[in-house]
């Protein structure tokens, strides 16, 4: 993965740019009932207050729902950095049940509006990007295998959905191609369990997601739904509120 690939409008940039970038509502018996038999997912409904440096900054909305054979994650955030400029990013992505994304939709409105469609066939992300005034642009990234993580900018419940295709059997560190819609940018992410982890006094479980140069923390109740997000080296905490 290249140095920039967290750094550009992404989480880091969130926080060292400052540009566009906790309640469970559900028993974990209740949420595992609504598990589709053989799927990594279950069904999650909720709201993130994003924090920079203790200060809120915006907020997101997300539902990840099965739909049929498949599964729907969506999620829209809405951001006012400390420089008044305001944003507004959404994104639909469905998948299949082991966690393989079938499909993804996102659309941002910063002071243009720009949106894309994405098809993932066989370990290949097929984009169509259509920016305000300009003529539709396509481009292909190949992967080597079809469970790819899609994190894009700014849509935080995506990381759950990390966790949730994380093997917890096996633990240990795990490699997996992952693609930044929003950049049309390919790469690798790191996930290793780092066991309990404590915040706000109390414990969840901990996964750290690593590149070569950006760590994220995620904390995670019992049945693995993301509670709390932090890039320690940039001051950005999400949390559910």
């Amino acid at each position: 993965m290249r140095s920039d690939l967290f750094r550009r409008n992404s989480i880091i940039a969130l926080a060292v740019a400052m540009v566009l970038a906790v309640a469970v509502g559900l028993s974990a018996y209740a949420a595992d009932k609504k598990a589709a038999p053989g799927s990594v997912f279950i069904s999650d409904k909720g709201k993130f207050n994003i924090l920079l440096d203790g200060v809120s900054i915006g907020r997101e909305e997300f539902e990840i729902e099965p739909s049929g054979a498949t599964w729907i994650a969506k999620g829209s955030t809405s951001m006012k950095t400390p420089d008044g400029k305001s944003s507004k990013v959404t994104g639909t992505l469905t998948l299949q049940p082991d966690g393989a994304p079938l499909s993804y939709d996102w659309a941002a409105q910063t002071e243009k509006n720009n949106s894309a469609h994405i098809l993932f066939v066989n370990g290949v992300a097929k984009t169509t990007l259509q920016m305000q005034g300009a003529a539709p642009y396509n481009q292909d990234n190949s992967f080597g295998s079809p469970l790819i993580a899609v994190l894009d900018n700014n849509l935080y419940h995506q990381y759950e959905l990390l966790a949730r295709i994380y093997d917890w059997n096996k633990k240990g560190a795990q490699t997996l191609p992952v693609l930044i819609p929003q950049e049309l940018t390919p790469g690798t992410i790191s996930v290793e369990f780092t066991g309990t982890a404590s915040a706000s006094g109390k414990s969840y479980e901990g996964l750290k997601a690593t590149t070569s140069d950006i760590e994220i923390l995620l904390y995670l109740d019992s049945a693995h739904r993301l509670i709390r997000l932090e890039v320690p080296s940039a001051k950005v905490a999400v949390v559910r509120e």
